[in-house]
């Protein structure tokens, strides 16, 4: 299913016995197919260690500063097997594990194709024996099972500002469902790092960091904050699809700008990088 930017996209509730603990691959006897938009690894930014990281195409935001736009649509991502990301992974188990790593399952918004990542997920984790991380924005939180859930040893939870109004207008999208899955989170006891992109100008006011500070403290299951400088490396992707990059001229954070959001959400007892 194409992702239309000003599209709806409606989310659906839990259901008990949807995505059930068998993978899926097991229970159709079919395999789990989904549109990918790249894998790689890398090291620091998506999950603790060297990491194995799928990218998903497909994502209901569309996030002003968002460095990958090419990954909105999930027509332009490549129709893959869960077998051949599996096999993918697989080569580089050994190195992964010796690096204190794992796997994360990126997009996109892996959680607009919760089948295919709940099959990712589990095989990445009970059949490779890796460390699984699922980055996310939570907007789409509903459609995460319990199930899912169980096969993830940490979630990234974008929250990209607290004042209701500059989030709609950063993602074009309501905050609430972010919220609600933060504390979905917190109550299964599922470690959460936050990540919080520093724009000036935009969601750099330090009443809007002290409300994510205060929100993410407040849930007992945060166990870090990166604080992420905007920067522009995405700006020719938007310029080669005919999009209107609307923070062109906006800069970069200065260091003391990112301390100082730093100092505020240590202030309220997170660690901070």
């Amino acid at each position: 299913m194409a992702v239309l930017l000003g599209t709806d996209i409606p989310v659906r509730p839990v259901v008990a016995d949807e995505d059930a603990a068998t993978p899926a691959a097991a229970a159709t006897h079919r395999p789990v197919t989904g549109s990918i938009h790249s894998w790689d690894l890398s090291t620091g930014v998506d999950g603790p260690g060297t990491r194995f990281v799928t990218f998903l195409a497909g994502c209901p935001l569309s996030c002003l500063y968002c460095h990958n736009p090419d990954t909105w649509r999930m027509r332009d991502g490549k129709r893959t097997t869960a077998d051949d990301v599996i096999a993918e992974a697989a080569k580089y188990t050994r190195f992964i594990s010796a690096a204190g790593g794992g796997a994360t399952v990126s997009g996109g918004e892996p959680l607009l194709q919760p089948v295919f990542t709940g099959e990712l997920l589990h095989r990445l984790k009970h059949e490779l024996g890796l460390h699984t991380a699922l980055d996310t924005s939570g907007f789409l939180g509903a459609r995460a099972t319990d199930a899912l859930l169980r096969d993830v040893d940490l979630v990234l939870l974008d929250i990209k500002s607290w004042h209701p109004e500059t989030y709609q207008k950063v993602t074009g999208r309501p905050l609430a469902p972010t919220l609600d899955f933060a504390h979905r989170l917190a109550d299964l006891g599922k470690d959460v790092w936050v990540r919080f992109v520093l724009v000036p100008g935009l969601t750099d006011d330090p009443a809007n960091i002290e409300g994510v500070a205060r929100f993410a403290a407040s849930l007992g299951n945060v166990s870090r904050v990166d604080v992420l400088p905007f920067h522009k490396l995405g700006e020719a992707k938007w310029d080669a699809l005919g999009k209107d990059f609307t923070l062109r001229d906006t800069p970069s954070p200065t260091p003391e700008q990112v301390a100082a959001a730093k100092k505020i959400f240590e202030a309220q007892g997170l660690k901070a990088v």
